[in-house]
């Protein structure tokens, strides 16, 4: 059941998904690449540090844009909560968003009675 308008409720789709793949590409890259080059290269923290320390900021982003989805949604805590952890589980944030992405279309669709906007 949606609590906004149906524009309302797609551009906040198209929001969380922008930052669901942006926050899922760099916590993947920082553990296949970042962790392997820290522990197994020895390479200094400085660089990989900074890279974590943008990863936060991009979470923070993230849990933003979950809660707004979620507001205009009327979503159950429990899907709040394991939407969020889809930002710090590599590779998680993807199913997430396969997964948001396709209810809110279909819970569109249903409202509007017609097929959701991408």
């Amino acid at each position: 059941m949606t609590n906004s308008s149906p524009k309302a409720v797609a551009a906040a789709l198209l929001r969380y998904r922008v930052m669901a793949y942006v926050v899922g590409t760099v916590l993947v890259t920082l553990v296949l690449v970042a962790l392997p080059l820290k522990y197994v290269a020895g390479v200094l923290e400085g660089p990989i540090a900074i890279a974590w320390t943008m990863h936060g900021w991009l979470f923070i982003v993230y849990i933003v844009t979950v809660l707004d989805l979620a507001l205009r949604q009327r979503w159950h805590p429990g899907t709040v909560i394991l939407t969020v952890l889809g930002g710090v589980v590599p590779f998680l944030s993807f199913v997430m968003e396969r997964r948001v992405t396709q209810r809110t279309r279909a819970e569109l669709a249903a409202t509007s009675g017609g097929p959701g906007q991408s």
